[in-house]
């Protein structure tokens, strides 16, 4: 009953993990933020490796998706304290993208309440003069919100790892429990039935 409930449990994480790590690679793409991009394609790898494996009951794979699901939570502490600029660390940096390009997280334009305006530099309107971009009335600025997904990523994540911690130890003990009732044991495809030694050199008496 406990490993049923374990793995049903470990089951809606990874299929809940999944989804939330699909949503995000939404906003990554469209915000060109190539480092988390490629991050979220191997957690995604991963987490799919790891629903297998607790569905068809392969300890090794859970094994997997716990390591990764630990390194997982290292990534988005790292994203937190990037957003919150802490360690040295500042946000406007380029270092998300890989220094290829200037753009910053989607939500920076996007977020909820916010107001994008374009500003032609000096006055010009022609259509070629280059024009500020400036957002304005955000409900919550931008660093806010990838914190508020990293933390949640921790938590879904924290609790994964719990779960297939228990779901490992109780599919390991299941198999030592069987292996010890000879459950690995191959089953023999004949029996011969042998007669005691004394039986075969037990002398026949003909009649006279």
């Amino acid at each position: 009953m406990g490993c049923c409930s374990g793995r049903c449990t470990l089951i809606f994480l990874c299929t809940f993990q999944l989804m939330v790590a699909l949503e995000r690679q939404v906003f990554d793409f469209l915000g060109y933020q190539w480092a988390p991009i490629l991050a979220n394609f191997f957690h995604i790898l991963v987490v799919i490796l790891g629903l297998f494996g607790t569905i068809q009951y392969r300890p090794r794979y859970i094994v997997v998706y716990t390591v990764w699901t630990a390194l997982w939570v290292a990534w988005n502490v790292f994203i937190v304290c990037f957003y919150l600029e802490v360690g040295g660390l500042s946000k406007d940096s380029d270092l998300l993208t890989f220094n290829i390009s200037a753009h910053h997280s989607w939500w920076s334009e996007h977020g909820p309440g916010c107001v994008r305006r374009e500003i032609p530099a000096s006055g010009d309107r022609s259509a070629d003069a280059q024009s500020y971009i400036s957002i304005m009335g955000c409900l919550l600025e931008y660093q806010y919100i990838e914190v508020l997904h990293s933390s949640f990523q921790i938590l879904i994540s924290l609790l994964g790892f719990i779960y297939a911690c228990y779901v490992i130890s109780v599919i390991t003990e299941e198999e030592d429990s069987f292996d010890f009732i000879g459950g690995f044991e191959p089953f023999p495809l004949y029996h011969v039935n042998e007669k005691p030694s004394h039986l075969l050199l037990k002398p026949v008496h003909q009649p006279s």
